[in-house]
């Protein structure tokens, strides 16, 4: 390992302060044990999001070379992290730490991985499914890993539909809010169905002439969004106390970023939306009511009826440590 167990999760914990403020401060509501992992495993995703975006910490996006070569040092690095094998890199020794403690399945590291390899070839979707199985590589797997972090067991698919659901929501949130700054990277991840349905052409997307089309979309993402946001609740019950509030706190949060998509219209994309300080407390109080009623405002067995559904692996092909 590239430092002891403290050095990582310092290391971690720095990296969760500078690259997103509303999670780092959901995450203090976890349990301290719960909590350093939770930091160990964001510290990964960020690095290997950074690695493929040329960002620093979700930054501004620099133009990649050889984004295959980037590719294949990510893959090699949690291959060897997942082995239990030293990198020289605290966010992927990070990795490797927080996997052994929790045994976190190791498809889910893959099929996070595949994500960033969908966007090193150019991938664009054309359908809604699509966008959905974008999602779910992207994030939707991550909230996998951070359930078995909380304590979900690996073969409860039931309570990892629900955090994959979470996952969901906030990379539909941050498509809708980085319309504008995917679109000058020269990405699009909005549904080429979409697209042709309101007549905007990709090219011209934020042009004045087709705002009023684009925020119609922005909010059709948004009211998706909240669907995933919502069903993620009825996961809550099956967490403890201190998960739950973080979970509820981080949906609230962020979902607040989707609303204000949707509410600002055709001036969504003018400047970046976030939630403000004085949102993020009134999220965390109200959070801390609700996870406390979890068990009686939200059932397991409810509010899934035609969502998308994750990939599971059958008994035949093993669940992939």
């Amino acid at each position: 390992m590239s430092g002891g167990r403290s050095a990582l999760i310092q290391h971690a914990r720095q990296s969760i302060a500078k690259g997103s403020k509303s999670f780092a401060m959901a995450s203090m509501l976890f349990a301290p044990e719960t909590r350093q992992r939770a930091w160990l495993l964001y510290a990964w995703c960020r690095k290997c999001d950074d690695l493929a975006d040329g960002q620093d910490h979700g930054g501004d996006m620099a133009e990649v070379s050889d984004p295959k070569a980037r590719l294949a040092h990510i893959r090699a690095q949690t291959d060897r992290a997942l082995r239990g094998e030293s990198t020289g890199d605290p966010a992927f020794d990070g990795l490797a730490l927080v996997a052994a403690e929790c045994r976190i399945p190791h498809r889910f590291a893959h099929d996070l991985i595949e994500g960033f390899a969908l966007d090193a070839a150019g991938w664009r979707p054309r359908s809604e499914d699509d966008l959905l199985r974008y999602c779910y590589h992207v994030a939707g797997a991550v909230g996998c890993m951070m359930a078995v972090v909380m304590g979900v067991s690996p073969d409860d698919d039931a309570t990892l539909d629900r955090a994959c659901d979470l996952g969901l929501a906030f990379q539909l949130t941050n498509i809708a809010r980085d319309v504008a700054e995917d679109h000058a990277a020269g990405r699009c991840y909005l549904p080429a169905d979409w697209l042709a349905e309101m007549g905007i052409p990709p090219r011209d997307l934020l042009s004045p002439a087709y705002r009023p089309r684009l925020a119609l979309l922005g909010q059709r993402l948004a009211s998706i969004a909240a669907r995933y946001e919502e069903s993620a609740r009825h996961g809550t019950p099956a967490l403890p106390f201190r998960s739950a509030w973080a979970v509820l706190a981080a949906a609230g949060i962020y979902g607040g970023i989707a609303r204000k998509v949707a509410a600002r219209g055709e001036s969504a994309w003018d400047r970046r939306v976030h939630t403000g300080k004085l949102a993020k407390l009134g999220w965390l109080l109200r959070a801390a009511v609700q996870a406390a009623l979890r068990k009686w405002l939200w059932r397991g067995d409810e509010g899934r009826e035609g969502l998308w559904a994750r990939p599971i692996p059958s008994p035949l092909q093993g669940r992939g440590w």
